[in-house]
């Protein structure tokens, strides 16, 4: 059922952003009264689709090939490579008789509604949800990294008191896209040593074999106690109970939760002996550990770190929301360009269909399903801005040229360069979706 509810999110998200953007060339055109012959949702390839129906002259439909979606619009060389109605003289409806400005408008109609989607996302997310954080201050025993943070010299318990030589206040700022895109440097206080720890500009490498917990734990370094227990478990079955303290770890002193969980992973599917305080005694117990590296109990919610949140009204909502909608196409611009000044191998990098339906997961999180519809918006908006013909990126360097020139580049060319184009998307879709289940098959 998870899987289900998974594909169903992905389907529903993709179809909100395909139409809306599609939507906003449609609008655009017949803004400037060009016409639009069609509009669908997926590809009707060789004319094949799954429900068509035709209003106002224009077929609306839903093909059977997902892989995007596309309006018609007359005398416009495209996807359609239509090359019969461009042989005919140009008609004042179409798109090839309109000034380059208005054409110009029609391509980047779909970016601007993607870039319009993002911002009031983020917007009426800030204003439902607030802005909420764990505060640095809280992180009092100093951070837990993962595999990849100890690779690059930081250790447990390691205080962070300034990014890029300034103090922080938010602790996940840690592991936001600028410390792992900008080439930052963390000053650290260990003991009474002040040091500076340089993050790789290669580090996303590493990191797509992990996930962010592999840098740093989102949660800062924290002591424990038992709290609930999880009925018919092996902390049950060991004689674990609400309020006890486990000390020790197979004769490994145990304070942080952290100790604990190495101590776990360590002796997967195995026995451990716990040393456990009980009402200022110290009692001994036998633990078997689940092949998952658990004992299936829970910490007190005072373990954790309080979590400041603010509220924000209708407007001052609104810079908030432009700024994660423009951070967003930012970061993702950034990632792109590290890609091809060769820091980030792309086969780790690069994500299809696949890996964003685990973004959505099993369960159903309306809040969680908006904000990735958001962050996709906005990555769609940058993707189509990218100058490769055939998308509106490509179309739009061409109407640039074309202004700059004084006259239009030549219909052959323009076909050329959307075959070129076709072939260039079908590849990297190819690759795309490869790579998904390459990275699917390896974590197996």
């Amino acid at each position: 059922m998870s899987i289900v509810i998974m594909v169903g999110q992905l389907i529903l998200g993709l179809s909100i952003l395909i139409i809306l953007h599609e939507l906003g060339h449609f609008l655009a055109a017949r803004a400037f009264g060009i016409k639009v012959e069609k509009f669908y949702l997926f590809f009707d390839a060789w004319n094949v689709s799954l429900f068509k129906f035709t209003y106002k002259g224009v077929e609306y439909g839903i093909g059977w090939l997902p892989l995007g979606g596309y309006v018609k619009i007359a005398g416009m060389i495209d996807e359609s490579m239509d090359t019969e109605q461009m042989a005919g003289p140009p008609q004042p409806w179409e798109f090839r008789s309109k000034p380059a400005w208005q054409r110009l408008i029609v391509m980047l109609g779909g970016v601007t509604v993607n870039v319009v989607l993002g911002i009031l996302i983020f917007w009426v997310l800030t204003m439902r949800f607030g802005d909420s954080y764990i505060p640095n201050s809280a992180a009092k025993y100093g951070i837990v990294p993962g595999e990849v943070g100890k690779k690059i010299g930081l250790q447990i318990g390691d205080k962070v008191v300034a990014i890029n030589g300034k103090p922080f206040e938010r602790f996940d700022d840690l592991t936001s896209p600028q410390v792992l895109l900008d080439n930052t440097v963390f000053t650290i206080q260990r003991g009474t040593q002040t040091l500076q720890i340089s993050i790789p500009r290669t580090i996303l490498n590493d990191l797509n074999d992990h996930d962010i917990e592999g840098f740093i734990s989102r949660l800062p370094r924290s002591k424990f106690v038992v709290d609930s227990l999880e009925p018919g478990s092996n902390a049950v079955k060991a004689g674990l109970k609400k309020g006890d303290s486990i000390v020790m770890a197979n004769n490994h002193p145990v304070v942080f939760w952290d100790e604990l969980q190495t101590q776990l992973t360590g002796n997967k599917g195995k026995q451990i002996d716990l040393g456990v305080r009980r009402n200022h005694e110290l009692v001994t117990l036998k633990a078997q550990v689940t092949p998952e590296g658990k004992l299936g109990f829970y910490r007190a919610k005072s373990d954790f770190p309080d979590i400041k949140t603010i509220k924000y009204g209708f407007f001052e909502a609104f810079p908030i929301g432009v700024e994660r909608a423009w951070g967003t196409f930012r970061d993702n611009a950034k990632g792109i360009g590290k890609i091809f000044k060769g820091d980030v191998n792309p086969g780790k990098a690069v994500s299809g269909p696949v890996a964003i339906a685990s973004l959505f997961g099993g369960t159903v999180d309306w809040g969680h399903f908006w904000t990735l519809v958001g962050f996709l918006s906005m990555v769609l908006a940058l993707m189509n801005l990218l100058p490769i013909p055939a998308l509106d990126g490509g179309h739009a360097v061409f109407l640039i040229i074309e202004m700059i020139k004084g006259k239009p580049l030549s219909d052959k060319f323009l076909e050329r360069a959307q075959i070129v184009g076709f072939v260039i998307l079908v590849s990297l879709m190819v690759f795309v979706f490869g790579n998904d289940i390459v990275k699917l098959v390896m974590k197996k």
